[in-house]
């Protein structure tokens, strides 16, 4: 699939540093200026110095894009006196040196903000709003990437299903406010002790997943016991009487997420029916379960 060339360029400038696109700016800045220097005063080139602080304002963020604006006027102005533009008055020259300024910095600070509160939204649209965790959305869009990563490496992964057992016991005796704190309590306490690349959900109700990267069904038993056993302490130190059932799904080729969901879903729930507070694992073979 022939990739859209501005998405390839935003995607581009969206890896780099806020440094880098700092100076890609400046350089930027500066081609202009020499044109505009070139085309002589009698032709209006400010308008073109807002590409630069625009890209910059939106992947370097508001500080590198205001001293760019204050920058780029400042070349603005030296190209237009180099060129000979005289005025009748001196401070006519400063007073449009400094209205482009205004100008610029208007559009920096506000596509600067924008995007903020772009990022904002995004963040929230894809958190759950009680514990902080990977919602659902943004779960099944990121392990459906390390699907295709799967199918492309051949690296597996474990997708492990969680259960709070007797959650409705805590709502009901304890009250709604203490099952939010132990689903907070729950949430912090695998996002705190799994890897920066590992993936942490609630999917909903008392029901929590966890995706492992680059981990197979021994490697994944050895991390699901540490976690069970640490949140068996978490709730054991708040009184919460509550365990918890898992189910534990390895992807090592072409995979569906919707069907590991599924098979760990089934695991957790035989986990359940054989007494509660254990794990279960599988390794999903194409065809075939193990």
């Amino acid at each position: 699939m022939v990739r859209n060339p501005l998405d390839a360029f935003s995607g581009t400038l969206e890896r780099l540093s806020p440094d880098m696109v700092f100076i890609i700016g400046i350089l930027c800045v500066a081609v202009i200026g020499f044109l505009d220097y070139r085309t002589g005063f009698e032709i209006a080139f400010s308008v073109f110095y807002l590409l630069p602080i625009m890209l910059t304002a939106w992947f370097g963020g508001r500080t590198p894009a205001a001293i760019l604006s204050v920058l780029a006027a400042g070349v603005w102005f030296l190209a237009d006196f180099v060129a000979g533009h005289v005025f009748s008055s001196p401070l006519i020259a400063i007073w449009n040196a400094l209205m482009i300024m205004a100008i610029f910095l208007i559009v920096a600070i506000s596509l600067a903000q924008i995007r903020i509160m772009l990022n904002r939204e995004r963040a929230l649209a894809r958190t759950d709003h009680l514990t902080g965790a990977m919602n659902s959305r943004a779960f099944y869009e990121l392990a459906g990437m390390e699907v295709d990563r799967t199918a492309r490496s051949q690296r597996p992964f474990t997708l492990a299903y969680i259960d709070i057992d007797n959650f409705k016991i805590v709502n009901d005796t304890l009250g709604h406010s203490a099952g939010d704190r132990l689903l907070n309590a729950v949430a912090s306490c695998m996002r705190t002790h799994v890897r920066s690349t590992d993936l942490v959900a609630r999917l909903g109700g008392d029901e929590f997943s966890v995706l492992m990267t680059e981990t197979d069904e021994e490697q994944a038993k050895t991390v699901i016991g540490k976690l069970h056993e640490l949140l068996r302490d978490v709730v054991t130190r708040n009184r919460w009487p509550v365990t918890f059932s898992i189910g534990a799904v390895t992807c090592r080729h072409a995979c569906s997420i919707d069907e590991l969901i599924a098979r760990a879903d089934h695991l957790m729930y035989a986990v359940k029916t054989s007494g509660k507070n254990g794990a279960a694992y599988r390794t999903h073979e194409p065809g075939r379960q193990r």
